[in-house]
């Protein structure tokens, strides 16, 4: 009895540790392929938020991470992105959190010309909105995050920036007002704080090429 304990004991042990190897070796061999379309669908976010006629350098390779908890809803560093046309700065994108998304954070990219400040396009990159609501925000959903291109952030107080039901310029969801809410608040503090130390955010030291 012993004996046969021992023996699928043993048998058990050698297959969880054949598991483990299994495991290690495909995350070994699949790490490289995450990553390059990780890095794939990076440089396809930041040439919608920046058109591709407004640039032409590498924009993932121009990347700076910034620290501001209250302009970018996290405390974590997040990627800003400097584009250039014939060396001259043109436009830039940064990443920000909207953390009061209705079921969690929303992660956004934000381009703006590096002149007037106008934003280029938004695009969501990653949220958990309920299919069917706050999935709006995502391109693949619908046109909505298209309504930011164009739109400047005149002050802090800027009013505009609001969803229509607060009195604001942009539309909100049937049933689903919190998501457009939280994204518009984080797209309006991520321009206005770039807006104000643009400068200061180019000089910052590249170090973080393809961060997402």
């Amino acid at each position: 009895m012993i004996d046969t304990i021992k023996k699928h004991g043993g048998i058990l042990a050698v297959a969880a540790l054949l598991s483990t190897a299994l495991v290690a070796v495909t995350h070994a061999l699949t790490e490289d392929t995450i990553k390059e379309q990780q890095q794939i669908q990076l440089s396809k976010a930041l040439n919608q938020v920046i058109p591709e006629s407004k640039h032409d350098n590498a924009l993932h390779q121009s990347c700076r991470l910034i620290e501001n908890k209250e302009a970018l809803g996290t405390d974590d560093a997040q990627p800003f992105y400097v584009a250039t046309l014939s060396g001259e700065v043109s436009a830039v994108a940064i990443q920000a959190i909207a953390p009061n998304g209705y079921n969690g954070a929303i992660k956004v990219l934000i381009g703006m010309d590096a002149t007037s400040h106008q934003v280029l396009g938004v695009r969501v990159l990653e949220h958990n909105e309920t299919p069917g609501l706050g999935d709006k925000v995502s391109l693949r959903v619908s046109d909505w995050i298209r309504s930011f291109s164009g739109k400047t952030v005149t002050s802090e107080e800027d009013t505009r920036w609001a969803v229509k039901k607060d009195g604001g310029q942009f539309d909100q969801f049937t049933g689903a007002t919190i998501t457009p809410r939280a994204v518009v608040g984080a797209v309006k503090k991520a321009a206005w704080f770039v807006s104000q130390h643009q400068e200061a955010l180019i000089n910052q030291p590249v170090n973080c090429g393809g961060a997402s």
